[in-house]
């Protein structure tokens, strides 16, 4: 590991106030943790998904956020459905329920997981996420015991309909906070921008500051509980030619330098659990 960088964000944590820990695998019961590695090794799971474990390190994530698998859960903005992958079958050992909640527009991979496989997939439940004036069908208010966003808090940031780029960021936090219980969590997991880095680059940069999304998370009236360093990649020096998207698995510029993004690997990640007051 690259000491200088380690230490900057060890620095950059304390002058933040939060409380950084290392992989909390023991955090969850013995037997939640043993359905959690049943999960990750599950043969429902896409081969190449499987092969980024590595850079997105599932057990160490999930333990450090403390899902069970009796838990009410919702995963916003679940993409393809890399992490839904491993909610669905963890969920369905212990009677617990997932939602995903996405545009319409941001459905097709939770949509493609049902029809593929509709015994294990099925039974997600669909919302509406964010919904503007209160349309669309959304996950009813303090039934969840954890939301989980995965880089996704940079976009909000950039803008949601395509024809606009409205910083909707605030409000997204804000409807979270009413999905879940008093003492639930919200687990974010984000490319992270140095704190000294220009407002410019957190705009079109597909990276984010751990400040801005605390504060965005603190101002929706979440408390930070912990950190940790699972998830980053000291060799990002997050200042590249296209953005995060210059880096695996994106790869935007193609052949260009194509072995040294490789070498590189998935971006530096905050992985950070916030907590709903009680």
């Amino acid at each position: 590991m690259n000491l200088r960088i380690s230490l900057t964000a060890a620095v950059a944590a304390v002058a933040l106030g939060i409380a950084s820990v290392p992989s909390l695998a023991l955090q969850l019961p013995a037997n939640a943790a043993s359905s959690l590695a049943s999960a990750i090794k599950s043969p429902s799971r896409t081969a190449a998904n499987v092969e980024r474990d590595k850079y997105r390190h599932p057990a160490e994530t999930l333990s450090f956020f403390g899902v069970e698998p009796s838990h009410t859960v919702v995963e916003i903005w679940p993409g393809g459905g890399w992490y839904t992958e491993i909610l669905a079958p963890y969920l369905a050992s212990g009677g617990g329920k997932l939602y995903a909640a996405a545009p319409e527009w941001g459905m097709s991979g939770i949509t493609k997981l049902k029809a593929a496989n509709p015994e294990l997939y099925g039974p997600i439940q669909t919302a509406d996420f964010p919904r503007f004036d209160g349309a669309g069908n959304g996950v009813p208010d303090g039934t969840a015991d954890a939301v989980l966003t995965f880089r996704n808090v940079h976009n909000w940031r950039m803008g949601y309909r395509r024809d606009d780029k409205q910083d909707y960021s605030l409000l997204a936090f804000r409807q979270i906070y009413a999905m879940l219980k008093p003492g639930g969590v919200l687990g974010i997991v984000d490319h992270r921008l140095p704190e000294s880095a220009s407002d410019e680059r957190e705009k079109n940069s597909g990276y984010i500051k751990v400040s801005t999304v605390r504060r965005l998370a603190e101002q929706a009236g979440f408390r930070l509980a912990a950190s940790s360093e699972v998830n980053a990649n000291p060799k990002d020096t997050a200042d590249w030619p296209d953005g995060v998207w210059t880096l695996p698995p994106s790869l935007r510029l193609k052949d260009q330098d194509r072995e040294k993004y490789l070498a590189i690997g998935e971006s530096d990640r905050m992985t950070l659990k916030f907590v709903k007051p009680r």
